[in-house]
């Protein structure tokens, strides 16, 4: 069955704390079971579809990486009725061929974060989503043709590397990424994305380069005022390829397979379940536990 229209949950990473052309535009302050997300979110439309539009350090860059409340900031866009998410990050580049300025669509992630709730799930709720393919082949799509009509340079298929920060790493470390495999570096993909894989929330990631890291021996390391810089200019693509995103999507929203992930991840048998983590759960579950008339 069809889903009529989208709306798409924005989480904008740093230099992007605004949208431009939004219309209609509503504030909410947003309580969920596990705290407070980010900073309110806005609530509007570019075109026909519908926004939601979180910034994920807060107004001013205010949260740290380690800090950010990521299952907060999920649970807050898909009890708002986030369908989607685009999330755009700042990252540092790993490959001679992704400068600074260039933008890539993430399709994989390598994840080294250590100290942040990882899952919505736990003891009396015990639930495995697959995360093989952690990103929605459909919006990292139009993320790209977004891009590109937006003026920018764009490349496809990186694997991001999610460091736990907010130091950026050693010349050890960064060497040592490049060998995996990986493309970019970033503080904040991760869990992001393994929670909007448990909210059944389709999910791409745009990377805005601003740096190389620090893998080129004969370069300085990286230098956050540096990176600011760049964040700003990536900043002025950054909300122009929201809104070809926006205006761009087709005005049916058809169904995705991760609309349906939990079908085959809730492994504790119901009269099993506990009371209260559910209740915790109440907006990611909202499918399972909606009355045929809602």
């Amino acid at each position: 069955m069809a889903i009529d229209g989208w709306t798409i949950g924005i989480i904008g990473g740093s230099g992007l704390y605004a949208l431009d052309e939004i219309e209609d535009a509503i504030w909410h302050d947003v309580e969920t079971p596990w705290g407070r997300p980010s900073d309110r979110i806005l609530e509007g439309r570019i075109g026909a579809t519908r926004l939601l539009f979180l910034p994920r350090h807060g107004k001013g860059h205010a949260i740290p990486p380690t800090e950010i409340n990521a299952r907060a900031n999920i649970d807050a866009l898909k009890r708002l009725g986030a369908t989607d998410i685009l999330a755009i990050s700042s990252v540092g580049s790993l490959r001679e061929e992704l400068p600074p300025g260039r933008f890539t669509v993430v399709d994989q992630f390598i994840d080294r974060t250590m100290h942040r709730p990882a899952t919505f799930f736990g003891t009396g709720l015990v639930a495995h989503v697959s995360l093989a393919d952690p990103v929605c082949p459909r919006l990292s799509a139009f993320a790209a043709a977004a891009i590109e009509a937006a003026g920018g340079e764009v490349s496809t298929g990186a694997t991001y590397l999610a460091m736990e920060g907010p130091q950026f790493s050693t010349r050890a470390e960064s060497v040592a990424y490049r060998q995996w495999g990986a493309d970019v570096i970033g503080m904040t993909a991760m869990p992001e994305a393994r929670l909007a894989r448990e909210a059944e929330l389709p999910y791409a990631l745009v990377g805005m380069v601003t740096d190389y890291d620090c893998w080129r021996e004969e370069e300085a390391g990286v230098v956050a005022t540096d990176v600011v810089a760049q964040m700003h200019s990536n900043a002025v693509t950054a909300r122009r390829l929201v809104s070809a995103f926006a205006k761009a999507l087709p005005a049916e929203r058809t169904p995705s397979p991760i609309d349906t992930t939990l079908d085959h991840a809730i492994l504790t048998a119901p009269a099993a379940r506990d009371g209260a983590m559910a209740r915790k759960l109440d907006a990611i579950l909202r499918r399972f536990t909606a009355s045929p008339a809602t």
